[in-house]
Order: structure tokens, then sequence, then C-alpha cells
């Protein structure tokens, strides 16, 4: 590690008082040391991947990181506070902060050692030896590993041992090393992963080993970090009486576990109570509660901590549905909408192409457009009831989630109704496997037993109970949309707008657009829906066309990173890619968002009072020939952009410099270039 740490790269008096003034602090010696390119791109890169998941550990460490394409080399950087600093422990503040900062394309070697430093960091001796340390020379000669030739204390790990170490060790325990007549220890296998595959990853593998050393059982764990991993042994898994899966991105290879007490968290958990988790899964065996093929935790559940509250996964449960219902919308919906600008509005009264296609007809061109999109749209409530019943219960929520979707059609329930089916149907899912079923019929239970009772309650529910309540409310909802005129339309037309660009594609905008394309999502869809849905997509270009615009007019107010993302934007919100505006966002965000909300509020009212229409549910200007009004639709979003783009220039214009601010990094702050959303490397 000699060559990620040095003494200037390490401050025993740090005084920032918040994360992101430590890590602006640390990374300014890795820019001093020409480790890191850019200092805002690269700050940037490490508060998205501490918005995915505080970097705080119990214990009072710190650990921001992240993989940038502004890092010239792995470089490790080490400070110490004495008032100490919130990164999201739940014990409080941290006093130990170290920041590592991968290269986009850092090699295994390098990985591999700072993996073994997050283990490292579960050891107390080492913490409270950096916590006594006297200067910087010395702590990193401490964190390197390089201090003078002594025995090692007992139980303590070479901080350049290969990260897999720990596991083969625990591995290396089998029915040999057991005394003749003793009784043989539990045994776990453990897989563990976080988004950036390099700290939490490791860290919560040593906790795990640790406390399975202090309880007495066999613990071997398969870090999925990333430099690769190490599949363990099929014997070994074969052997295992319990699973634990400490992780924030899907387990791979995850059927190699199947059929056993398994107990899936977030990767936190498993560094900060691992003992709970081994008790937990001990406590599963005894109950024989095991997870086959049949019933493996659910994709929201894997994506977080069991800690999270319903609304949280209420919200996670519907955006599964719906982020795989919008490829169907934008396929279906541009299908329909090129039919009818070839073909005119009577398209739709056109007979199937089965029995009447002519080719040299553009009519029979136009039908044949309507007809595959109206089929493609037919998918939308099924695949929205469908997906939102996997993400609660995962593949066996699938054939219950379709079938109340399309009961949901067949009764004009609509969109409320397929949202119905879909919490339904995987509520109903999530009971059946929760019950203890006898070994000999497991193997039944995903083909035959769960389709069959879990569609037969959902369609008895759908058809007999809430089906024609839910009908009526459609109805109602419809009607009312209808009946929409003059300012109760413009008002409707601005809040949309505020709700397109106030988290730029997050769950907000995803609801704005999903009420919007449910409007056009019939073969004849009323002119309030079409209104609607202009007022969505012109609102939803503002930000990254005023953010491409305010690159443009005042480039000395942002970085070069940020210029290079301006002309991208372009072409982003020209499409009504609300995403291009991201970066931005993302780097600035109390100037950027409220700017774009003002002028999307603007824009969507101006398509309401101007009485555009749009059948289309996707396209962005590419579709302007299939607007009603687009000369005067593209002067509302031309209206939303030049407000959003004075004011995000006059924010930007009276803020101060940031402190340590270089010519490179320019006067603003800068977001990863080329990134549509905030993701960890």
């Amino acid at each position: 590690m000699s060559d990620m740490i040095t003494a200037d790269l390490v401050d025993l008096d740090l005084s920032a008082d918040t994360k992101e003034a430590a890590a602006r602090s640390l990374a300014e010696r890795m820019v001093a040391l020409g480790r890191v390119t850019d200092l805002e791109g690269f700050l940037a890169d490490v508060a998205a991947r501490e918005a995915q998941m505080p970097t705080g550990l119990d214990g009072g460490i710190g650990i921001p990181h992240c993989r940038s394409e502004h890092v010239t080399e792995p470089t490790l950087a080490f400070g110490r506070s004495a008032a100490g600093i919130d990164f999201g422990a739940a014990d409080g503040p941290a006093d130990l902060i170290f920041l590592i900062a991968a290269p986009a394309g850092a090699d295994d070697a390098h990985l591999t050692i700072l993996s073994s430093l997050a283990r490292q960091l579960m050891d107390s001796e080492f913490t409270d030896a950096l916590r006594a340390v006297g200067d910087a020379a010395a702590a990193a000669a401490l964190i390197r590993g390089d201090e003078p030739d002594e025995p090692a204390p007992a139980g303590a790990e070479d901080p350049v041992a290969s990260a897999g170490a720990a596991s083969s060790a625990a591995a290396t325990v089998t029915d040999d090393d057991t005394a003749p007549g003793a009784e043989r220890p539990f045994r776990i296998v453990a897989v563990t992963s976080c988004p950036t595959g390099i700290a939490h990853t490791y860290m919560a593998a040593e906790s795990l080993e640790n406390a399975g050393r202090e309880a007495g059982v066999e613990i071997t764990v398969e870090p999925q970090g990333s430099a690769g991993f190490t599949r363990l042994d099929p014997e070994v898994i074969a052997a295992a009486d319990g699973v634990i899966f400490a992780h924030d991105v899907p387990v791979r290879e995850k059927e190699r576990f199947a059929g056993k007490p398994t107990v899936d968290v977030g990767v936190k958990a498993g560094i900060n109570r691992p003992a709970e988790l081994i008790t937990e899964v001990r406590e599963k065996a005894a109950r024989g509660e095991v997870t086959s093929g049949s019933a493996p935790s659910s994709p929201v559940e894997r994506s977080g901590d069991s800690g999270e509250g319903y609304g949280t996964k209420l919200r996670k449960w519907l955006m599964s549905g719906v982020s795989y219902m919008v490829p169907f919308v934008a396929a279906g919906g541009l299908l329909i909408a090129l039919g009818f600008a070839i073909g005119g509005y009577k398209i739709n009264k056109a007979p199937s192409v089965m029995d009447h296609f002519i080719w040299t007809q553009a009519d029979s061109w136009a039908a044949l457009l309507f007809q595959i999109g109206a089929v493609a749209f037919g998918f939308l409530v099924p695949v929205l009831a469908g997906y939102i019943a996997y993400g609660m219960a995962d593949r066996p929520g699938l054939v219950p989630g379709f079938v109340g979707g399309s009961i949901a059609l067949t009764i004009n329930a609509g969109f409320l109704g397929g949202l119905a089916a879909g919490l339904i149907a995987g509520g109903v899912v999530m009971a059946i496997q929760k019950v203890n079923i006898p070994v000999a019929l497991r193997g039944i239970m995903p083909v035959v037993v769960i389709p069959l009772i879990s569609s037969a309650i959902v369609g008895f529910l759908m058809f007999v109970v809430i089906g024609k309540p839910i009908a009526e409310a459609q109805k109602g909802m419809t009607d009312w949309l209808n009946g929409l005129s003059g300012s109760n339309a413009i008002l409707l037309g601005a809040l949309l707008g505020l709700m397109m660009c106030f988290d730029l594609g997050g769950p907000v905008n995803k609801v704005a657009y999903t009420f919007a394309t449910a409007g056009i999502a019939v073969a004849s869809p009323s002119d309030s829906a079409m209104k609607i849905m202009a007022a969505v997509m012109a609102a939803g270009m503002v930000p990254p066309l005023a953010m491409a615009l305010a690159t443009t007019v005042r480039g000395k107010l942002f970085t070069q990173t940020e210029r290079e993302n301006g002309k991208a934007a372009w072409v982003l919100g020209a499409s009504f890619i609300s995403e291009g505006a991201i970066p931005f966002a993302a780097a600035d965000p109390l100037r950027v968002i409220p700017s774009s909300m003002v002028g999307g509020a603007i824009t969507g009212a101006l398509a309401m009072a101007f009485d555009t229409t749009l059948r289309a549910p996707h396209g962005g200007i590419f579709v302007v020939p299939l607007i009603g009004n687009p000369l005067l639709y593209l002067v509302a979003i031309a209206a939303g952009v030049c407000v959003t783009t004075a004011l995000v220039v006059v924010l930007k214009g009276l803020r101060k410099p940031a402190p340590g601010a270089t010519a490179a990094s320019g006067a603003g702050t800068a977001a990863p270039a080329e990134k549509k959303q905030p993701v960890a490397a």
C-alpha cells in the first residue's frame, strides 16, 4: 500500500465539520499530488455514492469512497477529527475518516489491498492505534502495515494480506477438525456485496467472521467485490446449515444457495449487527424455515436493509411496475402516433391488416403501425400489475400479477385496477410463501401450487369484490379530466410541471408521467388526456435544455466537466430525457432543482393554456408534427427554458467561490461527465 497513502495524504487535525467538507479537505490533498484531476467532478462522484447509502460505520469510522474517471491511481487519504463528523452511523459521529479513491479501471491487486484495509477497520487494536498515533508519517506507515518488524498481536491480520484470507481460514474448519464425540458446530455460508465493492463488502465479511468465531459457529464468506470473487466450494455450500446475504446489489449466482434457511439484509446490517444475523439464521434452521428455488427474497428486499419502512417499500414496489411498463408505453405510443400522423385520426377505424393490407397504400402502413402499437398498449396494465407483484414476491408474483392486470382491463378498471391487482397479487404470494410447506411438496410450489392458489384468489377479488368500485373510480377520474377547462386546467399543468422537474426521472417525475400516459393508453383518448400528455412532456424537456443553454451563455459559471455535460444535455433535453439535468442537480441541487421546477411549472401551465395536445407518450421535438398547436407548444417550452436558465445563472452568480477552488475546477461545482444518473461506480 506504499504507493496508495503517504504522509501528505494524512491530516491528524481535520477541522471540517460536515462530511462534504471532510471529503473536500482530503480530496484537495489528492489533487495536490496529481492523483485526482478534477476536484469538483471527483467530489460529485463521492456525493453520488454517499447518496445511495451513508458510509458511516459504528465505532466512529467514516469511509467515503467511489470509483471515478477523475482518479489517476488508487489513493487513500486519512483524516482524524477531534470533534467528530456525522457520516450517518447509528452510534454517532466518526473521528476516523478514510477517503478511498479508485480509478474507473482500477486493477485487481490495488482493490484487494483496499479491501484488506476495510477488514482491518473491524479490528479494534488497529483503530485504537490510529487514534493514538502522533504524526502523519507514523499514521501512514500504520495504515500501510510497514511498522517495524515485530510479532503480530494474536488475532491481528496483516493489512496487505489477501482479502480472501479470512474466508479461506474459516473454510478450512471441517468435520475432520471436530474432536471425536464432539457435536458438529453450526455452519453458515455468507455473501457480502456493496455498490462500489471496495469497502463495505469486505468489512461485512470480516464482521461476520469475527462474530462467527465468538459464537462458536463455522462461517465461510464469499465477498463479491470489485476485484471479482472466488466462488465458494459447492461442498462447503452443501454442508452449510444456513445462509446470510448481506448485500446492496444482487447476489451473483444466488441459485447456488437455494433450499437453506436464509437471512437477507443490507450490507450495513452485516457490519453493524452480525451476531443478530447469526442468531436469526440459527433460529430459522431450528424452525425448519428454508428458501427453495420457489421463494427467494424479493428484488425490493434485496435492494436495502430489512429495517426499511412500508412506505419506502411500497414506493419501490410501484416503481418496479412503472419501470417495466414505460418501454411498452414508449413503443406502443409512438407507433400509434405515427399511425395517426400517416393515416389521419380515423385510422383507428381501419379494418384489421390481416384482412386488408395493400403494400402500395400509405393508409395500410398507417393501419399496421396503429394496430401494432395498440397491441403493445394492451400490455400496459398487465405488465404494471405483474411487475409490481414481481417487486414484492419475485418470480412467483408474475402469474397472479399478470392475471389480475388482465382482469383489470376486462372489467374496465384500467390503471387504478392494475395498481390494486399488482399489490394484491404480491401480498397473496408473500403470504403463501410464509406457510411452512413439507419438504416433499416444495418442488411443485413454484410451478403448480403458488400460481394456482394466488391466481384464484386474485381473480376472485378482482371480479367479485373490488373490481367494480375501482372501475367506477377510474370512470370518475376520466370524467373529471374531460371536464377540466380554464384555470383548473392551467393549475393542473403547473402542478404536473413541478412534479416532472422535482427529481428528474425519480419517483415523483414518474408519477406525473404515468398519470399522463395512463390517459392516452386507449384507442381514442380524450382531448383533456392529450393536453395533459403534452404538458408533461414539455415540462420534462425544460431542465436539460435550460442547463445546456446556461452552460452556453455563461460558461464561466460552470466547470469544464459541466460544459461538456451541457453539450450532451441539448440532445437529451430535445429527446425528452429529463435525466440529462441530473449531473447538474447532483452537484448543485439548491440552485438547479428549484430553478427547474419554476421553469417546468410555467411550461406546463402554458401548454395547457395554449390547448396543445399530444398523442405520443415520448419523443420530444421529434414528434412535434404529431402535436396539436405545435408552434405554441414550442413557445411554452422556450419560455420555461429561458426562465430556468435565468434563475440558474443569477443564483450561481451570487454565490461565493468555494474555499480552495482552483482554476482547473472552475467557479461552479461539477458532476461526473457522461452520467445521466448519480450511481455507484
